[in-house]
């Protein structure tokens, strides 16, 4: 393991916010046993003790530990102090170096409440990360808490300012269907795919309206594409309709920037005997080519199954009670890191069975740390 993997250069950036008198333990080393003990399966600061002391052989390889394994208290004064924004500059240029090495086109938006990051002592609500999720590789982006009093929009357009997405497609549920979340995607040179439901009932209902009375597109620039999957007693069909030029002829343009297509995409599936049929509606910057839309479409929802269903599964996020000052939302930055470091790795295992797998052997741990 060449100092310590990839990533472990980019933790050496952050900044000890600890009084000089006070650092016993180096920074890195702290940080370096935490991140291994989430990618072992650890969840909070006893499991980082545990970790230490019963893997402190292995950790003298890499790490001095002038003073031993640090103490409960020292992890969590480190967790509360640090901030968040150095750690999630850390995520950001990893996952940006590693992009631009092997591409990711569709960058996927989404938000994920941590219930049970509440104080109700204190007030302070359950916190909501918003992250970017590059679909084709696994790895999180980017990740932003949203202020308590406010809601993700303002979140997302931060975090778009930050992020270089020319040439890139942004995807965003139907939260996320916001006319600034398209101009900020146009404004720096991205595409935007947008899900068009119920809160924005008066262009949800002009799109409807269009696609059930256009009959066989006569007439008009359109693109069609279909598919089918079978597997786990399940038959899913998959129909997509792009129309180009047409929001211009219903004035979507005027307030969506950069708006080109409308799209219509049905799902049909079957499951035993009950069959289940759903529609959905989407603008995009993209021209009408149904199979690239159908694709990106389809693919927004990783950031569902390989990131917040693995937090939640695998890493017990939900549950989690650690929850003074910013160590929920470092220790979320932390998970977020440690989801997309397994990724790069683990080939057809799944996340749950290589950090399973990492936490019995360190050889497995390394190869994590390693990268690819």
């Amino acid at each position: 393991m060449d100092s310590y993997g990839n990533f472990i250069e980019h933790l050496r950036i952050i900044p000890d916010m600890r009084q000089e008198r006070k650092k016993r333990h180096k920074l890195i080393d702290i940080l370096f046993i935490a991140l291994c003990t989430v990618l072992s399966g650890g969840e909070g600061y006893s499991d980082m003790i545990d970790f230490a002391e019963s893997r402190e052989d292995w950790l003298r390889k890499y790490l001095e530990l002038p003073y031993g394994i640090p103490s409960y208290d020292t992890f969590r004064r480190i967790f509360l102090i640090l901030d968040p924004n150095s750690l999630k500059v850390c995520l950001t240029n990893w996952a940006e170096s590693l992009r631009s090495m092997t591409g990711g086109l569709v960058i996927a938006l989404d938000g994920k409440t941590i219930r049970h990051s509440f104080d109700s002592w204190s007030g302070k609500k359950s916190i909501h990360v918003v992250s970017a999720w590059v679909t084709e590789l696994g790895i999180s982006l980017a990740c932003e808490k949203v202020d308590s009093k406010s809601n993700e929009i303002p979140t997302a357009l931060e975090m778009l300012d930050k992020l270089s997405i020319k040439g890139r497609i942004i995807t965003y549920d139907a939260l996320g269907c916001q006319k600034e979340i398209a101009a900020k995607v146009a404004d720096k040179g991205g595409d935007y795919l947008l899900c068009v439901k119920g809160n924005q009932p008066g262009l949800h209902e002009d799109i409807k309206d269009f696609f059930d009375g256009c009959g066989d597109f006569k007439g008009m620039e359109y693109d069609y594409f279909e598919s089918a999957e079978k597997g786990h007693g399940r038959i899913e069909e998959r129909k997509c309709w792009a129309v180009e030029g047409e929001a211009k002829w219903l004035g979507i343009d005027k307030d969506w920037k950069n708006v080109c297509s409308m799209v219509m995409i049905t799902r049909k599936r079957t499951i035993r005997e009950k069959t289940t049929t759903e529609t959905i509606y989407y603008i995009t910057s993209l021209k009408a080519d149904a199979e690239k839309i159908a694709n990106v479409a389809r693919s927004h929802w990783g950031i569902e199954n390989s990131l917040h269903w693995v937090l939640d599964v695998t890493m017990n996020e939900d549950m989690n009670r650690i929850r003074k000052d910013n160590a929920p939302e470092n220790l979320a930055v932390l998970r977020r890191i440690a989801v997309s470091m397994v990724n790069q790795v683990k080939g057809k295992k799944s996340v749950r069975s290589f950090i399973k797998m990492a936490g019995w052997d360190t050889s497995f741990l390394e190869k994590i740390l390693a990268g690819p």
